[in-house]
């Protein structure tokens, strides 16, 4: 069991959405980190991005975003980025914090290591 997670789209093509074992809870809600990282990698001020869940009393987790600049001397700005996330995903997926770093930190396979991020943050 792989804990893939997916949807078919309008095309009734199968599009990955995330894994379970990666899901946060804000305020009742699931969010998928992937699904906010595909939308987030669609702004052109973004090269990459990542997303993991932090603790928050009044939601229980919150979205934190690690963004990679396309153009690390002119990073998007984080209001820039949270109407263009807000345009393409409900309120609750849109995140609160941001975090401009130079790469995300990879495992030999590639998968980013989200532990990581926050250890370093």
């Amino acid at each position: 069991m792989s804990n893939d997670l997916g949807r078919f789209d309008e095309t009734g093509n199968l599009v990955l959405v995330g894994r379970s074992t990666e899901m946060y809870i804000r305020g009742g809600y699931n969010v998928y980190p992937l699904e906010v990282e595909h939308v987030l990698a669609e702004h052109p001020g973004v090269r990459e991005a990542a997303v993991v869940g932090v603790p928050d009393e009044r939601w229980g987790e919150v979205v934190k975003a690690f963004v990679v600049a396309a153009d690390p001397e002119l990073p998007p700005i984080p209001e820039e980025l949270r109407a263009h996330t807000r345009a393409q995903l409900a309120g609750f997926k849109v995140p609160t914090e941001w975090a401009f770093v130079p790469e995300l930190p990879r495992n030999p396979a590639g998968k980013i290591l989200r532990r990581r991020l926050l250890d370093s943050d």
